[in-house]
């Protein structure tokens, strides 16, 4: 039954369509983090970047070096939505892609993440083989069908992500929506819907309808006698994320991946007129079928396992952070923070405050008081800068306050912790981080 179910033969249409909009999209992403400014502010602006713990050697090239990266990255986009040496333009634009998203956290977004996934899946599937110049340069590659894990890994990946943002979604901060009314508050100022966006009527819409769009949409998106519906709600769903968040191209790839959903004949009218639709449905266990189980295995154990981490860590995600990334919490809080590092020189007992302006830009000072990491990695170099000068010193961060959905103050760091002589715990607590008192919110 499980060979039935991973390896009969279907109509590759809706594969083949992805690929050529999930190219222009990568394209569109790449080239416009330049136009709007992304790259410089992110990348170029800052004297350095917070990456990922434990990838230090990822920081951005010097100079215009990161325009040249993120138009190299843009043009390997194109190859793939035009199917040109395919498996080498998504592998190349893969590991670009990698490096951008851990070599900083100031623009951290669940959205980049997805975006990795689906870049590592794309390089697994066969998406070139039809309607490509790949196809068209070796028409003995060409086929009209593809195997149905294709399809089944990316609905599974679908539903991994909208169940956890939906399970998330259940505390609190989103049910009283004091989340909601901070995050619409922001928006007060936008041409016609600034207004109605104040209307506690509307946030209550907006949390009833973000729940249960997560919950439901991949359910009903595979239900025939529901699938237009839930097709239609997405295309609402997504614009206004679109419209009112500006988060790029992620709503139109979200989109897009509906196609996996719809037949394969209304996929063939639509888009590939040309194109023969197959319909034998034949059961073929390919020689390599032990492998996709294992791997598909592994993948499935990780993309469950990993974003669930938080619920056996100490304190909850929402304060400490610990468990937050890669987890699929979307648009779940608002913090506000307050820090100031003191500086204690062991050598001659100076105790000075460290000014963030010439270290940090504007962007990473937003967020270093809300994010442990950030924080202990900027005591981190603080410490490695003296060390430089022959100087051994202690980093405090003092005044660490943070609020939550603009909820009381509370204290966040201890004061009386040396973070520069503190390891950092991967997987664990960092129990140089206050309780939070208010842990229901």
């Amino acid at each position: 039954m499980l060979t039935k179910f991973l390896f009969t033969k279907i109509d590759n249409s809706s594969l083949i369509v992805f690929r050529a909009i999930f190219g222009l999209l990568i394209f569109l992403e790449s080239i416009g983090a330049i136009f709007t400014g992304w790259v410089r502010k992110t990348l170029i602006d800052p004297i350095f970047t917070f990456n990922f713990i434990g990838l230090d050697f990822l920081q951005p090239l010097q100079g215009n070096g990161m325009y040249y990266y993120f138009v190299i990255m843009g043009l390997f986009g194109f190859f793939v939505m035009i199917g040109y040496r395919y498996r080498f333009s998504i592998i190349a634009f893969t590991l670009l892609w990698t490096g951008v998203y851990f070599m900083q956290k100031a623009s951290y977004n669940n959205h980049y993440y997805l975006l990795l996934l689906l870049c590592l899946i794309m390089m697994v599937l066969p998406a070139n083989s039809y309607f490509s110049l790949d196809a068209k340069k070796h028409p003995e590659q060409q086929k009209i069908w593809m195997y149905s894990w294709c399809k089944w890994l990316i609905v599974f990946q679908l539903l991994v992500v909208y169940t956890y943002a939906a399970i998330a979604k259940l505390y609190t901060g989103w049910l009283d929506l004091s989340f909601i009314k901070v995050l619409m508050g922001s928006k007060w100022d936008y041409p016609l819907v600034g207004d109605v966006l104040q209307n506690e009527s509307v946030h209550w819409v907006l949390m009833v309808s973000g729940i249960a769009f997560d919950f439901l949409i991949i359910p009903l998106l595979l239900i025939k006698k529901t699938r237009k519906w839930a097709f239609i709600a997405a295309i609402v769903f997504h614009l206004f994320n679109s419209v009112i968040f500006q988060i790029g191209i992620f709503p139109y790839m979200s989109l897009a991946l509906c196609l996996f959903f719809f037949e394969p004949k209304t996929i063939r009218n639509l888009f590939l007129k040309r194109k023969p639709l197959y319909i034998a449905a034949e059961v073929d266990k390919p020689s390599y079928h032990k492998l996709v189980l294992i791997i598909g295995t592994v993948y499935a154990i990780i993309q469950i396992g990993l974003p669930s981490r938080h619920w056996f860590i100490e304190d909850p995600v929402l304060w400490t952070e610990e468990g937050h990334r890669m987890s699929w919490r979307m648009m779940l809080r608002s913090k506000a923070g307050i820090i100031e590092f003191k500086v204690l020189n062991q050598n001659t007992k100076e105790l000075r405050t460290v000014d963030l302006n010439e270290y940090l830009s504007a962007k990473q000072r937003r967020i270093i008081a809300s994010k442990p990491d950030v924080i202990w990695q900027f005591a981190q170099r603080l410490k490695n800068e003296y060390k430089t000068k022959g100087d051994d010193i202690s980093v405090f961060a003092v005044q660490s306050r943070i609020s939550i959905n603009g909820g009381p103050w509370e204290d966040f760091v201890k004061p009386n912790v040396d973070l520069a002589a503190q390891p950092w715990s991967y997987f664990g607590h960092e129990h140089w981080i206050f309780p939070y008192k208010k842990a229901s919110k």
